[in-house]
């Protein structure tokens, strides 16, 4: 599993959590706990932010034996009436970015895995959480959501705008591996900048837990 919140990875640490991988680079090191689900375990670690960083860090766990994954993490929202905590399934990502295109043939669009969607849906439908199914922008140009450029995301039907998911989905998609994301809503870029006070400790805990239980439903 992946997991964009780095408190939680203080957090397992503290616990005693086992490190089960670790690797080093310019940032550090990044580690890969074990965490026990009931009976079930699961690999959990950041995948860094932005294409190039999530790629080589899904490459390493997919070389490593790794086939199901399902991240977690916040994004930005083209549409502010959606309110800061409400969950964001992307079933495709439009591909703004470059490190897709190391991946698959140029197109507009990449898709998520549609069994690990149905994952993620069924888990929280469970659960009763609201949620919307939606296409989300990958763009790692920060700075550069500009209010064009906004509009005809939104007329593609994005709701949401990150920096990750249309290399994971391409990565995954070529490795021929399970791979799907559930996003929350947080900062506005729909018009002037809005932080929206969007990184709330509840509402990432309750994210997490559902990722995890997807994970295990995958």
């Amino acid at each position: 599993m992946f997991c964009f919140f780095p408190e939680f990875f203080a957090r397992l640490a503290e616990q005693g959590a086992e490190p089960i991988y670790t690797s080093h680079g310019e940032l550090g090191a990044s580690v890969v706990y074990k965490m026990d689900v009931g009976s079930a375990e699961l690999g959990v670690l950041h995948p860094g932010v932005g294409g190039p960083m999530a790629a080589a860090r899904l490459e390493k766990m997919i070389a490593l034996g790794c086939r199901k994954f399902i991240a977690c993490g916040g994004a930005g929202v083209l549409d502010p009436s959606v309110p800061v905590g409400h969950i964001i399934v992307p079933y495709a990502a439009v591909r703004d970015e470059g490190t897709s295109y190391h991946y698959l043939p140029p197109s507009r669009e990449v898709e998520a895995s549609a069994r690990a969607v149905s994952a993620i849906e069924s888990t929280l439908k469970k659960n009763g959480c609201d949620y919307t199914v939606a296409k989300t922008w990958t763009t790692d140009a920060v700075f550069r959501e500009t209010r064009a450029k906004i509009r005809r995301r939104r007329a593609e039907g994005c709701l949401t705008v990150d920096m990750e998911a249309a290399t994971f989905f391409a990565v995954a998609k070529f490795r021929g591996v399970e791979f799907g994301q559930l996003l929350y809503a947080g900062d506005s870029v729909s018009g002037p900048w809005d932080h929206r006070n969007w990184m709330r400790h509840e509402i990432r805990e309750r994210l997490f837990v559902l990722a995890a239980e997807s994970c295990l439903a995958l």
